[in-house]
């Protein structure tokens, strides 16, 4: 071969060997993730998603790329997350942080598969036509919270069945707030306890709800499932204790933060669960034909520390029964 034809294959060659890692690069599918809150909120959910796609074989920066969205507690930006994704084509959109990120992925698009983590009856909502059937591009887990927050109630009356009062706090802006409030006042009623609700949507209202409770008496408190009182965890405890109001909550954070105890679904459970769904969807699988999951695994925190210092004590059988006790 003379050194001409040589030298030119060598530059064919060149030529063709960034358009073939171009060619692979673009291969690997493409996961659009929309969360509710902050990286920094979401990283042990995160870290459980991931976990999900490796179990279904699938590893981020190997054989799968996920561009992350976060509304960072805006429900409203939702939409327009989800109709981005939809211009990307990306290969499955996973909408969690529950209502209304399922919705938003689902009016945006009928074609791209939805995974969602959702907080509710998905059939009620409209958004799968059944649980095991679903039918359609979109399917994934749902917590049914309104049980979680009946047995909140319960275990408040439990550890302080004295407390004729149990207060509620919501945020108004939460799209299951209604649902989820209900589902409490109806526990409270059973119970034979008044459940007067606060509302707070920002930490004035938080503080003005906590001397509201103290002037009405309550004695303890219940604060609904929503990422806005994850996010001022540290402020619900601290507030708690110095009205000195026994609390519980949905999320171990919270308590690891101070809070008293807590009890919920497990979110580490329900985001490797939307893992595993996403990555059986990227080998091929419909999610029509993938059945909605209602996640089973709940988790029950007790802060013995907290229990102390507001001169609580912790029954036997309370404490068996928890996940985790901080001591």
């Amino acid at each position: 071969m003379r050194r001409r034809d040589f030298v030119t294959l060598l530059g064919g060659a060149a030529a063709v060997w960034p358009l073939a890692a171009r060619a692979q690069q673009a291969a690997v599918p493409v996961i659009g993730f929309m969360g509710l809150e902050t990286p920094d909120l979401y990283a042990d959910r995160l870290g459980a998603f991931h976990q999900g796609l490796k179990e279904a074989g699938f590893i981020e920066g190997q054989n799968v790329a996920i561009e992350y969205r976060w509304a960072q507690g805006h429900y409203d930006r939702y939409p327009e997350m989800a109709a981005e994704f939809v211009r990307r084509q990306v290969a499955v959109i996973a909408a969690t942080g529950g209502e209304p990120s399922p919705q938003s992925a689902k009016a945006a698009t009928q074609t791209i598969p939805v995974v969602f983590t959702a907080n509710g009856d998905p059939v009620r909502e409209g958004l799968v036509a059944s649980l095991n059937r679903p039918g359609g591009n979109i399917t994934g887990i749902t917590l049914f919270g309104t049980a979680a927050v009946t047995k909140r109630v319960q275990l408040i009356h439990e550890l302080i069945p004295q407390a004729t009062t149990i207060a509620y706090l919501m945020n108004p802006n939460h799209p299951s707030s209604e649902i989820e409030m209900s589902a409490a006042q109806t526990a409270a009623r059973s119970l034979g306890k008044e459940m007067p609700v606060l509302s707070a949507s920002n930490e004035r209202a938080i503080d003005t709800a906590f001397a509201t409770m103290t002037q009405q008496q309550a004695g303890a408190l219940v604060v609904a499932s929503d990422p806005f009182f994850y996010s001022r965890r540290g402020e619900l405890a601290s507030l708690a204790a110095r009205h000195r109001i026994p609390a519980i909550y949905y999320l171990p954070g919270i308590v690891r933060a101070g809070g008293l105890m807590s009890y919920g679904n497990s979110l580490t459970d329900v985001f490797r669960l939307a893992g595993v769904y996403v990555g059986r969807i990227l080998k091929g699988e419909k999610p029509g034909d993938l059945p909605v999951v209602q996640a089973t695994k709940f988790e029950l925190v007790i802060n013995l520390q907290t229990a102390k210092a507001l001169g609580i004590e912790v029954p036997n059988s309370i404490q068996l029964l928890a996940d985790e006790v901080i001591e």
